[in-house]
């Protein structure tokens, strides 16, 4: 069935899924990018172009970086200074995506210059900062989220909006596997960040535990990383790794990673346990997802991606707070 229709069961609970990246009506409002690295080609810029996003102009302090994007993705400029860029009365929304060093002032700057951010992940490298972040923002009336683009991979975001609506009653369990190698990770700047598969690339997966744990009080977090049997010996971070939240009504995430799967079809699948039902899926290369209740069993129509359309989500869901003058989803305070 599609997902854009309504599901029910013969005791008559209804669920609807609209899980598709939302934008308010048009004109939409100009954005402008600090930092143009390889995830804004791959995946920012993409999604703009697909959702028509105007992109005003972008600025980078290596103008290498820059050189090709007004024709290949439709920017209008490329300014020669971040104060040039801010200073544009036509850009609404700064979409700053620099490493996390030096992430936090620009977020800061942009934020004092009257500016929407919608900042790569994380925030801030220390929760004072990220703190500060958000106390700035909200003294300066303005919008801060966080592009934690995972929230709108559909299957995830489909699981997400079941279960808000209570489509499984309270969630007592969840379990991802992340199931894939690591090989692409050598000689890049990924194996010098200490920890990476937990700090970097399991980020996501904490986010949307966060996210299907609402309401819950986690007590107590717990991780390792670790080198995989058959992990080749020229990378220089660990690829294995597991997390563990657990909270104090007894609900549980576990999220764990061989690190080296040499299996073709690799992927990510998760499942979501609850009082009166299940949600199984999978994400990045298996994506489906399906609710278990009540003896039956329904598997949602997913169309799209993570990436880019995840971007456009997160892009998406702060143009719609401002239209209406709301907290976003993924607000920073969240």
């Amino acid at each position: 069935m599609r997902t854009e229709e309504r599901t029910a069961n013969d005791r008559g609970w209804a669920v609807p899924v609209d899980y598709k990246p939302r934008l308010p009506e048009q004109p939409l409002p100009g954005v402008g990018i600090v930092g143009v690295g390889g995830i804004v080609k791959q995946a920012h810029l993409p999604a703009y172009n697909r959702y028509g996003i105007s992109v005003v102009g972008a600025f980078d302090v290596n103008p290498a970086a820059t050189e090709g994007v007004r024709e290949a993705f439709e920017v209008s400029k490329v300014y020669a200074s971040l104060d040039d860029l801010l200073g544009d009365p036509a850009i609404t929304i700064v979409d700053i995506a620099t490493f996390p060093a030096e992430r936090a002032a620009l977020v800061h700057h942009a934020i004092e210059a009257g500016k929407h951010v919608l900042s790569q992940k994380p925030l801030a490298l220390d929760m004072d900062t990220a703190r500060g972040l958000v106390e700035t923002a909200e003294r300066r009336r303005v919008k801060l989220a966080v592009n934690q683009n995972g929230r709108w991979a559909p299957s995830w975001r489909v699981a997400t909006l079941l279960v808000t609506a209570g489509a499984i009653g309270d969630v007592i369990s969840i379990a991802h596997r992340v199931e894939r190698s690591y090989r692409w990770t050598i000689d890049t700047h990924f194996e010098r960040i200490p920890h990476w598969a937990i700090y970097d690339y399991a980020v996501h997966w904490v986010d949307i535990c966060r996210c299907w744990l609402e309401g819950k009080q986690p007590v107590e977090v717990r991780a390792r990383d670790f080198r995989s049997p058959n992990q080749p010996s020229e990378s220089l971070t660990p690829w294995g790794f597991w997390i563990e939240i657990a909270c104090a009504d007894g609900t549980s995430a576990s999220i764990r990673g061989s690190g080296n799967e040499p299996v073709s079809d690799a992927g990510h699948p998760f499942v979501v346990h609850g009082t009166e039902g299940a949600i199984r899926g999978g994400v990045l290369g298996n994506d489906y997802v399906e609710l278990v209740r009540d003896g039956a069993t329904i598997r949602y129509d997913l169309e799209g991606e993570w990436f880019p359309d995840g971007f456009a989500g997160t892009m998406g869901e702060l143009m719609t707070a401002i239209a209406e003058d709301r907290e976003p989803f993924n607000s920073a305070r969240h």
